[in-house]
């Protein structure tokens, strides 16, 4: 049975704290540049991968914590 993946921070914490935006390619080769919400970014690169930067926009101290992945995804967050 595999266990099943949560997030770290609630999304109301998300929401609060950082304004979510991605650019770049998605899985079916169409560009995106917007604004997405918890919802859209757990579906772009799902659970674990967005745990994984979210840690590293909470650590970061700058105005903006820009992550690029190798699939061609920049993902921005920014903090309010």
């Amino acid at each position: 049975m595999k266990k099943s993946a949560t997030l770290h921070f609630s999304s109301k914490f998300i929401n609060r704290n950082f304004r979510l935006k991605v650019s770049g390619m998605d899985a079916f080769g169409n560009k995106i540049n917007k604004l997405v919400g918890v919802a859209g970014m757990l579906a772009l690169i799902g659970v674990e991968m967005f745990n994984k930067l979210l840690d590293r926009a909470t650590r970061c101290l700058e105005d903006v914590c820009v992550c690029k992945l190798r699939r061609g995804l920049k993902i921005s967050f920014y903090s309010k």
